[in-house]
């Protein structure tokens, strides 16, 4: 089984800044893409910023500038630095990985998501 684990979330002052971090457990033979969403209430889920297994970003544009995301490939470890936070940031983070494992010597490529963390930006 694998398993993403994502942790600190929380409350945060606008201008303040949060680190998300999320760790992949289990089986796995390698990560390929890892990436942040988030959810909003009464929205849908959205992309916030990926990286690739060779480190190269994308992010959506109202992130730019404030958020970094980064990943430990030793760990197994993707992490969000957000700094600058406004209150339309506010959501459900969700982490996602793009997982090989290896089973009885099949290779199988699997989309994995987190359980979520809130971060709420409100004075």
């Amino acid at each position: 089984q694998v398993q993403l684990v994502e942790s600190g979330g929380g409350l945060v002052q606008p201008g303040g800044s949060l680190r998300l971090s999320c760790a992949a457990s289990g089986r796995i033979f390698s990560i390929n893409a890892m990436g942040w969403y988030r959810q909003a209430p009464g929205k849908e889920r959205e992309l916030v910023a990926i990286i690739t297994s060779g480190g190269s970003t994308n992010y959506t544009d109202s992130v730019k500038g404030r958020f970094t995301i980064s990943r430990d490939n030793a760990k197994n470890t993707v992490y969000l630095q957000m700094n600058s936070l406004k209150p339309e940031d506010t959501a459900v983070y969700y982490c996602n990985a793009d997982i090989e494992r290896v089973v009885a010597g099949t290779f199988y490529v699997t989309d994995y998501w987190g359980r979520g963390t809130q971060v709420t930006v409100s004075a």
